[in-house]
């Protein structure tokens, strides 16, 4: 708790960082958990989403894990952005990353390519929402697909709330508390904006303005509430659920036929030894 107390002080902005969050925090429903485990996913959960909580803008959390689908649901829900993680992918990534871990004590040449063009934040950014514009899950994929048969292209909140019932029937885990996570991220990239040099030049410029001068100037820099933004966080949010889900089944999967393979070896070898005489 003292950790959390450290990362909320008003007084500083702050980011809290937890790793392998699936090993620290513990299922509520796991008997094998043990009681620092369980007593740590309850500080979380009251702390991110909880009766106490009180949000004041100045930090954030991250949760990281490689099996995100371990983690308790309702804890899992109250991480409002998710990112996929997923390590070098493209030709510019495996490039940049081998360049950035041979260091600089050599005199092999480049060769033709822009070193860390493909790792700007900017950019790297715009990419993740284009690629949800349509979802990157089988699951969600079929979801959607049925939604563009019945009712073509989205444009009412109607529009959008079909598609999410639709979600809801198709993942149970997609909540409403799962919806709020969207329409907070669509929140957060309309005002995803620099705020210009020059009203900190001179206090009068901005700060010492009213109120609502301040909220009107502000509201000029703020971006759309577009319907392509809705549909693309949507899609990114439903996305990790489906990939969560999926996940757990074929974890399900493998060990049951990991079970089934050692069960037919053990018969095997059983009547191997039968027939000669050794069991």
């Amino acid at each position: 708790r003292q950790f959390i107390n450290n990362v909320l002080n008003p007084r500083v902005i702050g980011f809290g960082t937890i790793d392998d969050i699936d090993q620290v925090a513990a299922r509520r429903s796991d008997d094998r958990a043990s009681a620092g485990q369980q007593e740590i996913t309850g500080v979380l959960m009251d702390a991110f989403a909880g009766a106490s909580t009180v949000v004041r803008g100045n930090c954030s959390f991250g949760m990281f894990s490689n099996y995100p689908e371990n983690v308790d649901d309702a804890l899992r829900q109250r991480a409002g952005a998710r990112w996929l993680v997923d390590g070098p992918q493209t030709r510019d990534d495996y490039i940049d990353i081998f360049v950035l871990l041979a260091g600089k004590n050599h005199k092999i040449p480049l060769g033709e390519h822009e070193l860390y063009a493909a790792q700007e934040i900017q950019r790297a950014v715009a990419e993740a929402y284009e690629e949800h514009e349509k979802p990157q899950e089988d699951g969600l994929m079929k979801v959607y697909e049925r939604y563009m048969k019945e009712n073509g292209a989205p444009k009412t909140m109607a529009d959008i709330g079909t598609y999410l019932h639709m979600i809801k029937d198709a993942e149970p885990r997609f909540t409403g508390r799962a919806v709020k996570n969207v329409t907070d991220a669509i929140k957060m990239r309309a005002m995803d904006f620099e705020l210009p040099d020059d009203w900190f030049e001179k206090p009068e410029a901005f700060m010492h303005k009213s109120y609502d001068d301040k909220k009107a100037m502000i509201e000029e820099l703020r971006g759309p509430f577009s319907m392509d933004m809705v549909m693309q966080e949507i899609n990114r949010y439903a996305d990790s659920e489906f990939r969560y889900s999926d996940k757990s089944d074929d974890a399900a999967v493998e060990k049951l036929l990991r079970d089934a393979r050692l069960r037919e070896r053990a018969a095997r070898e059983m009547e191997e030894l039968k027939k000669k005489g050794a069991w």
